[in-house]
């Protein structure tokens, strides 16, 4: 049995990607730029393994069993690794051999978070080392499993251009800055919401692309600028400009979903109530010390610089006042370091509207484990399974 265990981060859009111009090469209408978030905090985790013992393909999903063959974009990213695993001669083992696959996210899946992201750069990536295929083409591959999934193939800040071609050879991510290249950024993600969010992705998108009358006007004439400019502002480490770039850019995305008709609402009161907080406290520091990006579903994720971590967590504990507030559980993520001394004072919005943050950081892309961190067993079966 050949075996290959790997993991890959999630990333979270600051110019969103929303709209394909071909939905079989999920070929965007615009260009994205997102930030990679350390695999230490949320990550997915995929082991797969090939053997002449296994009957047909099979792949575990968070401990359920799921149909890998019947799944088009799965089924799409392997017939593409193999494709290029022929083309350079000497594969690893026998390309029909079939494959058990397990796969696990450490965060809730669907929920607005990325996970599709994380969990498709993971498999195409697991697949590229289990075949031995190191080639460029990975980002075109895990394009096609689930259009962001390109952005997780490397860390930092990660550009996706939308390309030109019909074929989608020209639609590729590339990285902006290293990990390194702004160490201090750090990442607040507010959980209102960890179900399953109503509206897929997939389905507002296209219901957007249909109905929408501002959706062009957006990809045409606002992202172009946008990229240019947070660009810019990136390589400098501008966080001012980064800032007001990413909450504009959130806030029309979400303005656009609900010009979508029927409307996709992603964001709900709290989510509201979480941006109109991040305001308030950038008027009351005088200057623009946080972010708020929402991505479709009501869950925050606030950018901000590490001495900033403090007093930012020090308010939302006053806005969004928890009982679960001193549980070890409630922030979970790296551990929050200094005592905050702002004495600014916020209005509570309510008791326990949020379920828990996740403080990261900017981080590396996917990476190798070793075998005896893989998820399946000898056999090829799952170790762990829900019951």
């Amino acid at each position: 049995m050949f075996q290959q265990t790997c993991i890959a981060p999630v990333n979270i859009a600051v110019i969103k990607y929303w709209g394909k111009r071909d939905e079989e090469l999920i070929l965007p209408i615009n260009d994205s730029l997102s930030m990679t978030l350390s695999t230490d905090q949320m990550c997915a985790k995929t082991t797969a393994s090939a053997s002449s013992n296994f009957k047909e393909n099979v792949m575990w999903l968070n401990g359920e069993k799921v149909a890998f063959d019947e799944n088009p974009r799965s089924a799409r990213c392997l017939k593409e690794i193999k494709r290029i695993a022929s083309a350079k001669g000497q594969p690893k083992f026998p390309l029909n051999l079939k494959l058990h696959i397990c796969s696990e996210n450490n965060f809730p899946t669907a929920a607005g978070l990325a996970s599709s992201a994380a969990g498709y750069a993971c498999l195409v990536y697991t697949l590229a080392c289990l075949y031995g295929v190191e080639d460029e083409e990975l980002t075109q591959i895990a394009r096609q499993g689930s259009g962001s999934a390109c952005r997780s193939l490397d860390g930092g800040f990660v550009h996706w251009k939308k390309g030109d071609n019909p074929n989608g050879s020209d639609s590729l991510a590339h990285q902006v800055i290293s990990p390194s290249s702004w160490s201090n950024m750090r990442v607040l993600i507010l959980v209102v919401n960890d179900s399953k969010k109503k509206t897929s992705s997939t389905k507002g998108m296209r219901l957007c692309v249909e109905t929408s009358e501002l959706i062009n006007h957006r990809a045409e004439k606002i992202v172009p600028q946008r990229i240019e400019n947070i660009t810019k502002a990136i390589k400098t480490k501008n966080f001012t400009d980064f800032a007001e770039i990413t909450m504009k850019d959130s806030n029309q995305f979400h303005a656009i979903a609900l010009d979508t008709f029927p409307p996709c609402i992603y964001m709900n009161d709290v989510s509201h109530s979480i941006a109109e907080f991040v305001h308030r406290y950038n008027e009351l520091a005088g200057e623009t010390k946080v972010a708020y990006t929402f991505d479709a579903g009501p869950n925050a994720c606030l950018y901000l610089e590490e001495e900033n971590v403090a007093g930012v967590v020090a308010g939302l504990k006053l806005a969004f006042p928890n009982d679960n507030a001193g549980n070890v559980e409630y922030v979970k993520g790296i551990p929050i370091n200094g005592q905050s001394y702002e004495a600014y004072k916020f209005k509570s919005n309510g008791s326990n509207l949020l379920k828990y943050i996740i403080h990261t950081k900017i981080g590396e892309g996917p990476k190798r484990l070793e075998e005896c961190e893989g998820l399946l067993n000898e056999a090829g079966e799952p170790k762990k399974l829900i019951q």
